[in-house]
């Protein structure tokens, strides 16, 4: 990471922004044109090869995105539901092959069958009317349950703007120490899968000196199974903009940044809409309720990358450079967005900050088990009889999200994938054995992540799985550090080889290798894919040992 090109970036804060005019460049063709490269890179004063670098790194920028009419979801649970096969035949029945291109995930987890064409994302049996989407653009909503379990946090009904943002007169109201303290007593942690107290984090970025602070959602966090963002962006918007402002309130920040998945086109146009709604209604701007408080928002669309999931890269990406972690020390509350002290958020985190500020910590914090404080949205896949967004308090039993919230699964399951790639592999025989929580899943092995479950039938090979994760970490690699990038290069280039030959693994080499990747990657991508691996190895071995020597 340049500290210089983060300020040459930041000379015209966030209302020309460098990735955004990528974005905007590319729109025409599918790709950044050498001509637009170098015009961008002489407006910023940035080096060619460094808009080049970052041009070429996203998905919706680079040269091979030229011409694509229609994307595929290629995410975890489309490919388990073996759904993409027959969705791809029919679509090139309208399409030429060179037209279709790939998106991963589309968040329509729940019906699979998922395909985006028009700048609109579409999923089960909306491939049955294609000539017409095609044609005029027609919009297929999906639906999907939504319940809780418990407290309602974030599945309430919204009662309006007016009526919603009283909350937001009552945090302006009070002391910004005093709403720090309400989010110390609740401790309500990061609901990305690091599970870190936000508390901490605000409190640091609001006693670093700065004349701009920045608060930054990070609604890119694009684990294929899960769809909980999508979920908040589009259907409890105000939950997660009220909460932006309430943070920008505590730490001293006045712009707040919603970085959206490109993959969510619905959830761009719904965000953008809330904002210049409350903007119309005099809940942002400068003097916010007479109270000397000032705040706006920018929405920036993402081009298709999964890394910018990770917050110093998705920093990194809004500043229009190539989307790297950075090594920390310093950590974003002290040097972030454009070198100025940011706060990064995902969305449902942020989510949760208006209901502790009306309700107060201690009434958080007397939501869950031990340290898992509050509730959790979980997704369930189409697996499942009764797929769809649940909340559930922290504490409860997975046996009863999977059985009685979901319904059961429809056919016979041996294993569910929950907390995204990086998250751990259980056998269904470990259900039973497992709560909502950050410790039930620590304590036997697994990881709780974002609660996406994405279930692997019987009938489908664990080996093939376990490739398409190493083939996902490789493409989404920013590629900074050796572990990664290569660990899972060679990782899935081992398995393809064993399973379309006569090779056998080497089980201590691989074994090395995933152990690299675990301790010697500088984010949880590479450091977290072999968390699913081992699970996989432990408790499935007598369907892999096969591949190995």
């Amino acid at each position: 990471m340049s500290k210089n090109l983060s300020e040459l970036s930041g000379r015209k804060g966030l209302r020309e922004n460098l990735f955004e005019e990528l974005g905007i460049s590319a729109v025409p063709t599918g790709a950044v044109s050498r001509k637009d490269t170098e015009k961008l890179a002489n407006e910023f004063l940035m080096g060619t090869a460094n808009v080049y670098g970052t041009a070429t790194f996203y998905d919706f920028l680079r040269a091979e995105n030229q011409g694509k009419k229609v994307y595929i979801c290629n995410g975890s649970s489309c490919l388990t539901a073996g759904t993409q096969d027959a969705l791809r035949e029919k679509l090139l029945k309208e399409y030429k092959p060179e037209e279709i291109g790939e998106m991963c995930c589309l968040g329509r987890c729940h019906e699979n069958s998922s395909f985006n064409t028009g700048a609109k994302n579409y999923s089960g049996n909306a491939i049955n009317e294609i000539e017409e989407i095609k044609g005029g653009g027609k919009i297929i909503a999906d639906q999907y349950n939504v319940a809780h379990y418990g407290t309602q946090i974030l599945t309430g009904t919204f009662p309006g703007i007016d009526e919603y943002y009283k909350t937001l007169k009552l945090a302006l109201g009070k002391s910004r120490d005093e709403l720090l303290n309400e989010l110390k007593i609740s401790n309500l942690r990061g609901r990305g899968g690091a599970f870190f107290p936000i508390a901490f984090k605000y409190e640091s970025c609001k006693n670093t000196p700065g004349e701009q602070k920045f608060v930054v959602c990070n609604a890119d966090e694009g684990d294929p199974g899960a769809y909980s963002d999508r979920y908040i962006l589009e259907k409890q918007t105000h939950s997660l903009l009220l909460g932006m402002m309430i943070a920008g309130y505590i730490i001293g920040a006045n712009a707040g940044v919603v970085y959206i998945r490109a993959e969510y086109p619905e959830s761009i146009e719904i965000t953008q809409k809330a904002i210049i709604d409350i903007h119309e209604k005099g809940f942002l701007g400068e003097n916010i309720l007479g109270s000397g408080f000032n705040f706006d928002f920018k929405l920036i669309k993402a081009q298709g990358a999964y890394i910018c999931g990770e917050e110093t890269a998705l920093l990194n990406s809004i500043e229009g450079q190539r989307p790297e972690v950075r090594t920390r020390p310093p950590y974003p509350t002290q040097h972030g967005l454009f070198n100025r002290p940011t706060v990064v958020n995902n969305v449902e985190t942020l989510a949760c900050i208006p209901w502790i500020t009306q309700n107060g910590g201690v009434a958080f914090a007397a939501i869950g088990r031990g340290k898992s404080t509050g509730t959790k949205l979980v997704s369930l896949d189409g697996f499942l009889n009764k797929p769809g967004i649940y909340e559930v308090e922290m504490g409860t039993p997975l046996s009863v999200v999977v059985n009685e919230l979901g319904g059961g699964f429809k056919t016979k399951i041996k294993a569910v994938h929950i907390g995204g790639p990086l998250g751990g592999i259980i056998p269904v025989d470990k259900i039973n054995d497992l709560t909502i929580d950050v410790e039930s899943f620590a304590q036997n092995g697994f990881l709780l992540g974002h609660a996406s479950v994405v279930c692997l039938p019987e009938s489908f090979p664990m080996i093939q799985y376990l490739e398409h994760l190493f083939e996902f970490t490789a493409h989404e690699s920013c590629g900074k550090c050796f572990p990664c990038r290569l660990g899972s290069t060679r990782g899935q280039e081992m398995i393809h080889k064993a399973i379309h030959s006569d090779y056998k693994m080497d089980r201590e080499l691989f074994t090395d290798l995933i152990t690299t990747m675990e301790i010697g990657s500088l984010c949880a991508l590479g450091g977290g894919l072999p968390l699913g691996i081992r699970n996989a190895l432990q408790y499935f071995d007598a369907e892999l040992k096969g591949y190995f020597v």
